[in-house]
């Protein structure tokens, strides 16, 4: 009712208990009646062939043989009074593994630790006690049972199931105790033949230590069969086939040797066998069972490793994931930042070349710039209007692209080695209509400065076939050529005092 915190007691009353309490009530109940007060027990005495007594006899001996129930109090002082029931932490293990701590767990406790002495506790109270009621029941009716030694004989032979009949009881109270006293004899003696059998069976050191023992006596003796029965063969092979003449009766000899030794083989494995099947016990099994446990608790230990492993390679796994996906990210804007890099690129070329041959660049332009109102021949009609004129080579606003291809100074306008003094040719069909002097010192300028010869091939390619194309006349040609070079003339020295 305390553990459950009942706030009424009769919620906590069963049948049980009110049966159980009603039983202690009645045996503590019972003590003697203060005063003197006899009852006539009349009985019929064995000893005396049969005769019937009577006696007055004080009630207080029939109170006092129901008092000895009470010496169930005893096993209640026990457990009372036991360590594992004071101990806190006896008593939590044993509420996790679900163990009752009442008086049957105290009294196999105590036949665990102590078997020897809680039976020889017992069997010496109960002779002491069963005798002294005996005495009470038989003493007023044959004074021969008045004598509590006759009274201890007569229980100690019925304990112990041998009962001579030398002296028997004569009441029905004491037969009942002698009853009771033999079956508590029979009780006791299986307790003390099992207490003694475990005392001296062996322990598992002494055990394993006899098996190999046994074991090594037994090898022994295998290979002593093994080996007689090889050297009776050899003596039967000799005295059969190695002799000139067969001894028939040490030939019998030598093969009953041989029987002899087979059989010994055959029996020292079957010891062998026995051995082995012995050794595997109840004690070995519990042995095996706390090895398998260990292991399953290994691999239970390996198993949680691998998981906290797998669950950091998946980690690390989101990591690679996270990171291939933002790189994926910034490849998709490679094309836009290499398309970005290139036009830098170019324009920064562009730059660089306008600035190491500016007048590359301004033809260029002025090509550029003339492809779309008649080519070249509008640019050198103001160097020379009567020659276009004269040769009816001049060439409109409006003229084609033919007429000027036909002219000999569109090569000279579209190519783009103007005389320059950073102006070098790299192509081997070209020459300037003003090389640069050699000198007597330096090697030449294409070898001292080949980052800056230009890229003049596509020029040089649309001059030549402009020159091949040309249907001119020879005379027409070589006016238009001198009157070209003059030009040219004017400009590169006009050029050169610049550049001075």
């Amino acid at each position: 009712m305390i553990d459950n915190c009942a706030d009424d007691w009769r919620i906590a009353m069963t049948w049980q208990r009110i049966a159980q309490i009603s039983l202690e009530l009645a045996i503590c109940a019972i003590h003697p009646i203060p005063g003197e007060y006899y009852f006539l027990w009349t009985t019929k005495l064995a000893n005396r062939n049969g005769d019937i007594g009577s006696k007055w006899v004080p009630y207080d001996v029939t109170l006092s043989l129901p008092m000895f129930f009470r010496l169930y109090l005893i096993c209640r002082v026990m457990l009372l009074h036991s360590k594992l029931f004071t101990d806190a932490s006896s008593r939590s293990i044993g509420a996790l593994n679900r163990i009752n701590f009442n008086t049957r767990f105290v009294l196999k406790t105590l036949m665990t630790i102590c078997p020897g002495t809680v039976l020889l506790v017992f069997m010496v109270s109960l002779w002491i006690i069963a005798s002294w009621t005996l005495r009470q029941c038989e003493r007023f009716h044959d004074e021969e049972h008045a004598n509590l030694l006759n009274a201890m004989w007569l229980i100690a032979i019925t304990f112990l199931s041998v009962g001579f009949g030398d002296i028997v009881p004569n009441t029905y109270c004491g037969r009942g105790i002698a009853v009771s006293t033999g079956m508590m004899g029979a009780g006791c003696t299986a307790l003390l033949v099992a207490v003694v059998s475990r005392k001296l069976e062996l322990t598992r050191a002494e055990k394993h230590v006899h098996n190999f023992m046994m074991d090594t006596q037994l090898t022994k003796r295998l290979k002593n069969a093994a080996a007689n029965v090889l050297r009776e063969t050899w003596l039967i092979y000799k005295h059969t086939r190695l002799v000139k003449r067969v001894n028939p009766g040490r030939v019998r000899t030598h093969q009953r040797k041989f029987l002899l030794a087979i059989y010994a083989l055959r029996k020292v494995k079957m010891d062998q066998r026995k051995l082995m099947d012995n050794a595997n016990t109840i004690t070995d099994m519990a042995k095996t069972q706390n090895t398998v446990y260990e292991i399953v608790s290994d691999m239970s230990t390996r198993h949680d490793t691998m998981e906290e492993r797998l669950e950091g390679l998946q980690n690390h796994l989101v990591g690679l994931e996270e990171k291939l996906t933002s790189l994926q990210g910034q490849m998709e804007l490679l094309p836009e930042e290499l398309t970005r890099c290139l036009a830098q690129h170019a324009e920064r070329m562009e730059q660089r070349r306008n600035f190491l041959h500016p007048d590359t660049a301004v033809a260029m332009a002025a090509s550029g710039s003339s492809g779309g109102g008649g080519g070249c021949g509008g640019g050198c009609s103001g160097g020379g209007g009567a020659i276009s004129s004269g040769t009816s080579l001049g060439v409109s606003g409006g003229g084609s692209i033919t007429s000027a291809a036909h002219h000999p100074l569109a090569s000279l306008c579209n190519s783009p080695l103007l005389p320059h003094s950073r102006s070098v040719p790299s192509a081997p069909s070209t020459t300037s209509l003003h090389p640069w002097p050699v000198s007597p010192v330096l090697p030449p300028v294409s070898s001292r400065t080949p980052h800056l010869v230009p890229e003049t091939g596509r020029h040089y390619g649309l001059s030549h076939s402009a020159t091949v194309t040309s249907t001119t006349s020879q005379s027409a040609t070589r006016l238009t050529s001198q009157a070209g070079m003059g030009g040219l003339g004017n400009s590169q020295g006009s050029d050169t005092s610049a550049h001075s």
